[in-house]
């Protein structure tokens, strides 16, 4: 009797192949004024928080407070691709995302000191700040919590076909939350226009991903829900502008969702309590020294002779006066009153 063969028939197209044709794109060619308004925005998020760092220290703020200090770029290269109207939603290290939804300085400062004049009058505190006129809904202190609310952004803007598109940021540690796939299922599924920005700064609370996750390659996450996502370099804020075109060009023609995860870096600890005795300071020093996001437009500016080292001082000035009147404000105005207690909150 002749032994049955196993018959095999070609096997359907793998989700991997459909993610495989996005490419990540060549960096944007930035030219002179985009070049200064990329340095100036940057360096407005890098010096505010190093004041919140300071008045942390000197105890003007209290509770958590996450510095977004090495990781400028992301934020400004996607602001620069986004219309009027598309949303932001982040974690917990959100400072520098408000500053790019140009929310203002005094505001983001008054709340990290607990002041009336902060953006959720005082009671939110560096997690939980919010401007519905600014499209920025926070801000989120529960890692991963955000992601869910961006896909629901995302499908309020399915739902109105209004053409503006969610950008969600989460970092590498919260890539492991179990409400972020149930999230990736449900926007495949929906076509929903939202952008998942992955800010992988390599250590989560302070475990390397090497460590953490079986798979380290962040941009592949979406791959069984047929979400597509590339790598991008996140200390060059023009190759974080190029991947945000590209990206929610895809969203608005009604492909769906897709990833970016962002290869960045952050030089302080996860929050102001941490050491970060986890890494040496050589590779701190080394990540500074040669990828700055900051100090690669300052050297671009300078090799095209589009500013001067006296210039681009006084662009730095000018931001460190911003951030100098800020922190006035922030210290002087009034706390909440006692009477506002209770207020805000649902029972």
């Amino acid at each position: 009797m002749k032994a049955a063969t196993k018959k095999t028939s070609a096997k359907p197209k793998a989700a991997a192949d459909s993610a495989a044709a996005v490419k990540a794109p060549e960096p944007s060619e930035f030219d002179k004024d985009q070049e200064l308004a990329a340095y100036r925005g940057m360096l407005l998020i890098r010096r505010f928080e190093e004041k919140a760092g300071q008045l942390y220290g000197m105890g003007f703020i209290g509770g958590f407070c996450h510095l977004y200090i090495g990781q400028e770029a992301v934020v400004t290269g996607l602001r620069l691709a986004m219309k009027d109207g598309d949303q932001m939603i982040t974690a917990y290290r959100d400072h520098g995302h408000m500053l790019a939804m140009e929310m203002e300085p005094r505001g983001v400062m008054a709340e990290l000191t607990g002041r009336r004049g902060g953006y959720s009058r005082g009671k939110g505190g560096s997690m939980h700040m919010f401007s519905k006129e600014k499209n920025f809904y926070g801000g989120h202190g529960i890692v991963g919590a955000q992601v869910p609310l961006g896909t629901g952004l995302a499908f309020a803007n399915r739902y109105r076909d209004n053409d503006n598109v969610s950008l969600t940021f989460f970092g590498d540690g919260a890539a492991n939350q179990g409400q972020v796939y149930e999230s990736f299922n449900m926007a495949s599924l929906w076509k929903l226009p939202v952008v998942y920005v992955i800010e992988n700064n390599r250590y989560a609370m302070g475990t390397s991903v090497t460590r953490s996750s079986a798979e380290t390659d962040f941009s592949h996450r979406g791959l069984s829900f047929k979400i597509p996502g590339v790598q991008i370099d996140g200390m060059d804020v023009r190759a974080v502008k190029a991947a945000g075109e590209m990206a929610l060009d895809w969203c608005r023609s009604g492909k769906g969702p897709i990833i970016l995860e962002m290869q960045t870096y952050r030089y302080r600890g996860h929050s102001m309590s941490d050491p970060a005795k986890y890494r040496s300071k050589d590779e701190v020093q080394k990540m500074r020294s040669e990828h700055d996001p900051i100090e690669q437009v300052k050297a671009r500016l300078i090799e095209k002779k589009w500013a001067s080292e006296d210039e681009l001082k006084a662009i730095d000035k000018e931001v460190r006066d911003i951030v100098a009147d800020a922190a006035e404000f922030a210290q002087n105005d009034a706390e909440p009153d006692v009477s506002e207690l209770y207020t805000d909150i649902l029972r």
